[in-house]
């Protein structure tokens, strides 16, 4: 269980800027299946991280009501919102070469469905989710041979 995080992680992670409209979020979740967009500054410095359920959870709070006008009022809270103000600013990390038992407490501990992999120098180079972890402790038990 010693196995470094780098072992599991994607490395192919999609990053926006705290500046971006959240139309920019919008479009990353509309293309893509994964949950969470890392956050990162000009300098590539982890800075935040959106979820698709706090950008629903925004969709919501402004028009409970699913019809033409509501999407054009959404659009629009869309087009004058930046990331910056939906993000969540204190966002737990880990380094490469941690143990997966350190992101297994992080994820027990708060709930989380994703972590961002950063290197020495704050640089996102990965995110782990607990789909990693399950696929990883289903390979495992395949390996060993347990049923």
């Amino acid at each position: 269980m010693n196995t470094p995080i780098k072992n599991l992680m994607t490395t192919d992670v999609v990053t926006i800027r705290p500046n971006d409209l959240m139309m920019v979020a919008k479009e990353v979740f509309d293309t893509n299946s994964f949950h969470h967009i890392p956050v990162v500054d000009e300098d590539e410095q982890l800075v935040g991280i959106i979820s698709r359920h706090d950008y629903n959870k925004m969709l919501t709070t402004f028009s409970v009501f699913k019809n033409s006008k509501a999407d054009v009022a959404n659009r629009k809270f869309m087009m004058s919102m930046l990331v910056k103000d939906v993000m969540t600013k204190q966002v737990a990390k880990l380094h490469p070469e941690d143990p997966i038992t350190v992101a297994l407490g992080i994820f027990k501990e708060n709930l989380f469905h994703a972590l961002p992999i950063v290197d020495d120098e704050n640089k996102v180079v990965g995110m782990l989710t607990t789909f990693d972890m399950l696929t990883y402790a289903y390979d495992e038990k395949k390996l060993l041979n347990i049923r």
